[in-house]
């Protein structure tokens, strides 16, 4: 069961990565032809927009998730582990979008997610022969996030405005593996504690459509907590902490 999970989220991935361009092709192409059937005109898109006070939408996003590694001292000299690489991997987000104007310029933004997160440890030991090993540590992760934002936001040249966004997380592990008991080497999974919070920054441009307000933001997220669980395999012995650190491309759809 664990094992076709992986497979799922991977294949979803794809499709979503293939679809993503035809679903914005055909949702931006009706006002780029409004824009060449009226040369020289430049019209005002959803002029009332900012007036309300509540705005609501989703976003799609991809992610590439990663880990902090840091070491216990003289880990790597007292034991037969050579290295601990961190290898980052593809994910992606879906969320709701809701909006809270305090002002023309500043918003607030709360964002629940569900987001699909997978990283890889990669640990090469020395045998007693003098030969390697490669261990390859798969982690994945399947968060339910509360993203809260502050947007602050430029006026509007004429339909196009770039924010800059600063905030925090709360994430939950729906497929965390913290109560797996580790017995054989090719089985032995990296515990992760089940809760996450990080602090997030980032930035954007907001286009005004026709029908809808279309957002491009890039933002990056930093683990405050050590999520490792030490069982004390050989797998999490060399480990002092692992914090996770996310970089995000979304697209978000707001009315």
């Amino acid at each position: 069961m664990h094992g076709s999970m992986p497979n799922f989220v991977h294949r979803s991935m794809r499709r979503i990565a293939l679809l993503l361009p035809v679903l914005l092709v055909c949702l931006l192409a009706p006002s780029g032809a409004r824009a060449q059937g009226q040369v020289g005109v430049k019209v005002e898109n959803l002029p009332n927009f900012d007036l309300r006070r509540f705005h609501f939408g989703f976003l799609l996003s991809y992610n590439s998730s990663d880990l902090f590694v840091k070491l216990k001292p003289g880990s790597l000299l007292n034991d037969s582990i050579l290295a601990v690489d961190h290898i980052r991997r593809p994910g992606f987000n879906l969320g709701i979008v809701s909006s809270l104007n305090l002002n023309d310029n500043l918003s607030l933004r709360f964002i629940p997610s569900l987001s699909f997160q997978d990283r890889l440890l990669k640990y090469t030991f020395r045998k007693s022969d003098g030969s390697l090993i490669i261990f390859e540590k798969a982690i994945e992760s399947t968060y339910l996030e509360f993203p809260l934002l502050m947007k602050l936001r430029s006026d509007r040249i004429n339909n196009l405005a770039v924010y800059l966004l600063a905030g925090g997380k709360f994430g939950i592990d729906m497929a965390s593996q913290k109560d797996v008991n580790n017995q054989i080497d090719d089985e032995i999974v990296v515990k992760l504690d089940k809760y996450d919070y990080s602090v997030e920054a980032g930035g954007g441009f907001d286009m005004f459509l026709p029908y809808f307000k279309f957002g491009v933001e890039l933002k990056f997220s930093y683990g405050i907590p050590n999520l490792l669980i030490d069982d004390d395999t050989r797998f999490s012995a060399p480990l002092e902490s692992l914090r996770s650190k996310v970089w995000v491309l979304t697209f978000t759809f707001e009315g």
